[in-house]
This record gives structure tokens, sequence and C-alpha cells, in this order.
């Protein structure tokens, strides 16, 4: 099968998926947590997207568990998601005490079988899958204004604080290659939040932050004359195409910004490679997971509640402002799609295990 058309049937499952937001079944008992405290390990470093949504949805959740548990956001950085990960594989207990965040950046090392990696998506019970989006922007001291000035952003060498080239920043990297940019990235920021610090501190030019911590940490810099923003990734419709990102719809998705800046349509297998990853990388971006063998009712018991939290009245209007639009899917939905977002068509995996390993030094398992 071709990569166009494995990526294209990946989309669709993906529309299909998001459209299963369907409640629950009634549970025949659900958990108790009165009296308790859990604790949602965030394997990132504080103010990056994935920290930004889970001390968003944290207090939500706390009060649609059963008992209203105290919920506590622990951040546990390190390797690009790696080692807060690998922690709860190895430690977590099936008791529903302990829940994993986890961001494109915990996906992307799995799917590519970066050899850090010790967690298995199989083995954990997935209770939320979020889609995001993120937004490219740079230094306003290039003089770049949008697809009009490529030429200009060309000429300049920019760094970029990246949290490895398997992790989620796998996206941007591969949009600079793309667009024939000549950025630097500079390894081992634990989280985006850093790469974000970096920027601020004019150690990096050009950045990219998903939307949550677009919104909160970004916007004010746009708006104070400190950044200025390029292009989103987008989002899929359901027909498995990409448009505009409902929370920044004034801005070009990536494709778009593409064939303005050079009057051709994205082509080739790097677009390909691009394509899939994004897909994995942002449509289903973040998820919620207990760990191995979590009795059914303490999975079912977080599901419903995150069903309840996602289906509250003025949920939408909160969540537009803290970490933007997006259809949220809970329990067997959520589920399905992080199952979707992790089938990779062939030829693009193997196409980007070389680019790495070529571009980036990067050693994988073959």
């Amino acid at each position: 099968m071709s990569s166009v058309l494995s990526s294209r049937r990946s989309c669709l499952r993906l529309a299909a998926a998001a459209a299963l937001l369907a409640a629950v079944a009634p549970a025949a008992k659900a958990a108790d947590f009165a009296g308790k405290t859990i604790e949602w390990v965030i394997p990132f470093s504080v103010g990056g997207g994935s920290d930004v949504w889970a001390r968003f949805f944290a207090p939500l959740l706390a009060e649609q568990l059963p008992g209203r548990p105290t919920v506590v956001v622990k951040n546990v950085p390190g390797g690009g998601s790696i080692t807060g990960t690998n922690q709860f594989q190895a430690r977590a207990r099936p008791d529903g005490l302990t829940i994993l965040g986890t961001s494109g950046s915990t996906q992307f090392p799995y799917l590519l079988d970066d050899p850090r990696v010790k967690y298995q998506y199989k083995d954990w019970s997935a209770v939320l899958a979020t889609p995001t989006g993120g937004v490219v922007y740079v230094n306003p001291d290039l003089g770049v204004k949008g697809p009009g000035d490529l030429a200009k952003l060309r000429s300049h060498e920019m760094k970029y604080g990246s949290q490895g080239a398997t992790s989620l920043d796998l996206v941007p990297l591969l949009a600079f290659e793309m667009l024939g940019l000549n950025v630097k990235p500079v390894f081992g920021m634990k989280g985006r939040g850093d790469g974000r610090l970096a920027f601020e501190r004019g150690e990096a030019a050009i950045d990219y932050q998903t939307s949550s911590a677009y919104l909160r940490n970004v916007v004010p810099l746009v708006k104070a004359g400190k950044a200025v923003p390029l292009f989103s990734w987008g989002v899929l419709d359901d027909k498995g195409a990409f448009v505009r990102d409902p929370t920044f719809p004034d801005l070009p998705h990536f494709i778009e910004f593409y064939e303005q800046a050079t009057g051709a349509k994205p082509s080739g297998i790097a677009f390909q490679a691009f394509k899939a990853f994004n897909t994995a990388g942002f449509a289903v971006q973040k998820g919620v997971f207990l760990p191995k063998g979590t009795p059914a009712d303490i999975v079912e018991t977080f599901a419903r509640a995150f069903q309840a939290v996602v289906t509250a009245p003025g949920f939408k209007e909160k969540a537009g402002d803290e970490i933007g639009e997006y259809r949220q899917a809970t329990g067997a939905a959520a589920q399905k799609m992080i199952n979707v977002a992790l089938d990779i068509d062939d030829d693009a995996k193997a196409w980007v295990k070389k680019w790495l390993t070529e571009k980036h030094g990067v050693k994988l398992a073959n």
C-alpha cells in the first residue's frame, strides 16, 4: 500500500474514531476515592503544553470522581518524556492512585523503536484522548511577517530549543527541513516550556508550542511584539484533510504556508512522513492512562468521570480559553483513537528513521 493511501486511511479512521463520543455504559459499581490523593504523572517540565493541559483537567477530574479526591500533577521531566514514562511503566500500582499523561513526544520514541523506551502502550488503559494543535513563531528581529518572507527566513541561522529529535519536535524539524530553513536544534530541553524560555532569553530565534502553552504563554509575547506567529499545524476534517485550526483561524496551517511561500504543493516522501507523524503527534496528541492490571471498575470510573468533565455545561468555553477548541474522546473511543494514532505507515516510518540517523545522528533499532 502506498504511503499516500495509507496516510489518508489512517486520517479517515482517526476522524471516524473521533466521532465515537457516546457516553460510557453504566458501571456495575464505581470505585470510591474519598480521602485519597491521585498522582497525575506528567513526564515533562512545568510550563509546557502537557503541564498546562493536565493542570486544566486535574481539578475538573477531582470534582467528578467518586469521593472527590485530591488530584495532584507530578512533573517527572527528562529524555523528552521517556524518563517519567519508563518510571510509570515500572512503578505505577494498579489501584487508580497513579495516572499518566502522555504527549506525541511520548508516542514518537515508541513508534521509532527508540532503545531508551521501556514502556508499552498496549499494557495501559486509555481513559481520555485529546487532540491539540501547535503554532510556530519567530523572533521579530528577523523581520519576517509571513510566507512572503521565506527567502529572508532562509537567510538566517536559527537555534531551536528541542527535547530531542524523536520527541514531538520531530514534526517541526520535518517542517523546517521541507521549507529549507537553516535551523540548528539544541537538544536536551526537558520540555517545550524550556524551549520557550530559551526563546524568551534570546537564545533561540524560532520556537513552537502546543495550543495550551501557546495560548497561556506565547499570546502575551505576540501582543507585546516579542514574537511573530507563522503557522499552525492544522487539524483534520471529517475527510482526513488538513484544515485551519479552529483555535487559530487567522493563521495558515503548515501546508497553506508552504504553498504560499514556495508557490508549489508539498509532495514526496518527506511530506508523507510529515503528514503521518503530524497525525500521530497532534490529531491524538495527549492521552490519560491507567497502568497494567488496573481493575475494570477503576478504569470505567475514570472514563465516566472524564466523560462527565467534557460534557459539563461551560466546558467547551473553558477549554477554548485554556487548551483550545478540540474534540475530546473518553473511554472506548479514547482507546480506539490511541490505537489509530500508533498505526504509522511503514514507508514513512522507515524514511524518518533513516533521516534521523543521517541528519541528526540518532541511533534507532532497525
